[in-house]
């Protein structure tokens, strides 16, 4: 099995995939001082929770937006898998698609991945809009080029940083808003989830709107990022939402890369 890891900004994700199947997911906060050995102690436990052992492990493969946190990635997969990672979009594993942009070299392995990976699913015009620490817009066209995109703050980032910079908001949790779909809150709390809820779907929109107009054509919006599903609810922007995007994205590459690889 390939044990694909997706290293974000504020979570690690570890999959277990077999035949581009998820077998088994875990998450865990991004922390680059974490070392190879705490990794593995953890990792050991949660695959015996799910049954397996740590040499059905065949494979390793690293998508990072996180530099510091590569290191220790890599020793987790050669002291403890008994393997060498391959590192998404570094030879000998490029990403195997243009990346149309002023830099390329910028582009983030998540954006780039995802770009992969919708492709794979849904051939044509693309953006895609990925929730995470960041709420990422990108236009993948019908050649599967990576054309650009936009980046905003993400919801959790937006909120956060409105309950530190005033003193008397309380921390709320992120959902949709309650009762009748009013926009008028009628306390504190109504109106920090009107604002947070209803705030970012006008940007989901208005972003998606200005993103079809300049490209000109039919095209398919994808969204993943865990908080997809809760903007789904109010919104018909989406085309299709696949949850694990950027995984599947590694799951390609590594099979391409197994393909390419002299027999």
């Amino acid at each position: 099995m390939l044990l694909a890891i997706d290293a974000g900004n504020t979570n690690l994700v570890f999959a277990l995939v077999e035949d581009r199947t998820i077998r088994a997911r875990w998450r865990i906060a991004t922390d680059p001082r974490r070392t190879a050995d705490q990794y593995a102690v953890w990792l050991h436990q949660l695959l015996q929770l799910e049954g397996h052992s740590r040499d059905a492990v065949s494979a390793v493969i690293i998508g990072t937006v996180v530099p510091r946190a590569l290191h220790n990635l890599e020793v987790l997969a050669r002291k403890y898998f008994g393997v060498e990672p391959i590192v998404a979009g570094r030879a000998p594993v490029e990403y195997g698609i243009e990346l149309d942009v002023a830099e390329p070299k910028s582009v983030g392995a998540d954006r780039a991945l995802n770009a992969i990976a919708a492709y794979a699913v849904h051939p044509g015009d693309l953006i895609v809009i990925d929730f995470g620490t960041a709420t990422t817009f990108d236009f993948v066209d019908a050649t599967g080029a990576y054309k650009g995109g936009i980046i905003a703050p993400g919801i959790n980032l937006s909120l956060d940083a409105l309950v530190t910079a005033a003193a008397k908001l309380p921390r709320i949790a992120i959902e949709a808003p309650r009762g009748n779909g009013s926009v008028i809150g009628r306390t504190t709390e109504d109106q920090m989830h009107i604002g947070i809820y209803w705030g970012y779907v006008a940007m989901i929109e208005g972003l998606v709107a200005r993103m079809k107009a300049e490209i000109g054509r039919p095209v398919t919006v994808v969204a993943t990022g865990g908080l997809a599903t809760l903007f789904d609810q109010h919104t018909d922007i989406f085309d299709a939402i696949e949850p694990d995007l950027t995984i599947q994205g590694l799951s390609l590459l590594y099979q391409r890369s197994k393909s390419s690889s002299p027999s």
